[in-house]
């Protein structure tokens, strides 16, 4: 970011980790590896003195995770366990990052700037403007046309995790309200509140 030869700048894009939790769970079995991989993270993120093997807030933890009778809990119980502490150690991470941003020194303010997915899901024109006006590029007509058609797509969603396809993206990012429970809302918004508010969520 100090090197005046590279002119770099960063855009952090975030979303609801609501809508982000309910579409990990439809993926919850491709995204089961990097769950793993997010949760093992933690301990490498943690300052030096802080306590150790802390455990998690466990924000999905169906009953019968722990196998009660000696029984194993079932792979998707396992799976939603995996992926709700990931989302945990993600909104932690968000949260240092919108912390360290707001310390930040005027000189990388100005090569940062955030994204919410649902600002630029309503605007798509207007927030493109905004990104590339920042990052000094200009506005190609071809490039406005393809983020309007991938938001105003005449589908809803696609079962198929990771599908890059038209869809009515409006639609979608109130997409957890219908499928998350109330217990799984509270839960994800009791371990990542901080940053939702630093996010205006």
């Amino acid at each position: 970011l100090r090197e005046p030869g590279l002119n770099l700048r960063v855009v952090q894009l975030f979303r609801d980790p609501r809508a982000v939790h309910n579409s990990r769970l439809k993926a919850r079995q491709a995204l089961l590896r990097e769950s793993i991989q997010v949760l093992r993270s933690r301990h490498r993120a943690e300052p030096r003195g802080s306590p150790r093997h802390q455990p998690p807030q466990q924000l999905l933890l169906p009953p019968g995770l722990l196998g009660g009778g000696g029984r194993a809990a079932p792979p998707q119980h396992r799976a939603d366990f995996f992926l709700g502490g990931a989302l945990e150690v993600i909104c932690q991470a968000w949260l240092r990052d919108l912390l360290l941003a707001r310390r930040a020194p005027a000189w990388l303010r100005r090569r940062y700037t955030q994204l919410r997915y649902e600002d630029l899901v309503r605007e798509p024109r207007a927030q493109l403007r905004r990104l590339l006006r920042f990052a000094g590029l200009p506005v190609p007509p071809a490039l406005e046309a393809f983020v309007l058609n991938m938001t105003r797509g005449a589908a809803y969603s696609s079962d198929r995790p990771f599908l890059i396809s038209p869809r009515d993206a409006r639609e979608a990012i109130h997409a957890w309200r219908e499928r998350l429970s109330r217990q799984q809302v509270r839960q994800v918004e009791a371990a990542c509140g901080e940053a939702m508010s630093l996010l205006a969520y």
